[in-house]
């Protein structure tokens, strides 16, 4: 099982980038896939799910910035984040799971090894 995470990088304030997580050695269209995000000094957040029927749930503090998406063809999910401001600077981690919509870290099976988004002018 891999998940690979890319698309990470620096940024100024009001920019965006768009993140992706490639996956493989798992039925990909069968799991719910998530972002979460680490800063410096602070726990591993939830950020963002979709599942395996294309319903997305967001973070209240992303809400209206970020986008997630899939392509099942491609074993793939992305963020789409735009408006970024300096504190959503963090290594941003993808993740698989078999539950349902779930924000708890522990809900979630494989994990890739995170992309670093550093916004800043």
């Amino acid at each position: 099982v891999q998940l690979q995470a890319s698309g990470g990088g620096l940024v100024q304030p009001g920019g965006s980038l768009r993140l992706s997580c490639a996956a493989s050695g798992f039925t990909f269209s069968r799991y719910g896939m998530g972002w979460f995000r680490q800063a410096p000094g602070k726990d591993r957040e939830f950020v963002s799910t979709i599942t395996l029927g294309f319903t997305t749930y967001y973070a209240d503090f992303v809400k209206g910035r970020f986008t997630t998406s899939r392509d099942n063809a491609e074993n793939t999910v992305y963020l789409q984040m735009n408006s970024l401001k300096p504190e959503d600077t963090a290594v941003y981690y993808c993740a698989a799971t078999l539950r349902g919509i779930t924000s708890g870290s522990d809900g979630y099976d494989y994990w890739g090894q995170g992309t670093q988004v550093t916004v800043s002018s």
